[in-house]
């Protein structure tokens, strides 16, 4: 099981971009964690997958900005140790 943990800054909040990772985590498949907005304006992203494949689509796609209006400008990709998860969620 590989596990990561992100952490987006650039223009991430306010512009869809918590949905933006749970749609794409949802249509790339096999991915569970969560994703949640910071106070000081970033996101994080707690990631898990069987598929190292499906992982560096994940990421790669979260580079890109997994919506119209978000553009990121630092992703920080750290390997993680967390609780698994049996879904994908948006957490407060």
């Amino acid at each position: 099981m590989q596990k990561v943990k992100m952490i987006a800054q650039g223009r991430v909040q306010g512009v869809g971009f918590r949905w933006g990772v749970y749609s794409l985590a949802l249509e790339i498949g096999g991915i569970t964690g969560r994703v949640w907005n910071n106070e000081d304006g970033t996101v994080s992203i707690l990631a898990q997958t069987d598929s190292p494949a499906s992982m560096a689509k994940f990421i790669q796609e979260i580079r890109k900005g997994p919506t119209p209006f978000s553009k990121v400008s630092y992703l920080d990709v750290t390997m993680a140790n967390f609780d698994s998860f049996s879904d994908f969620k948006i957490s407060n």
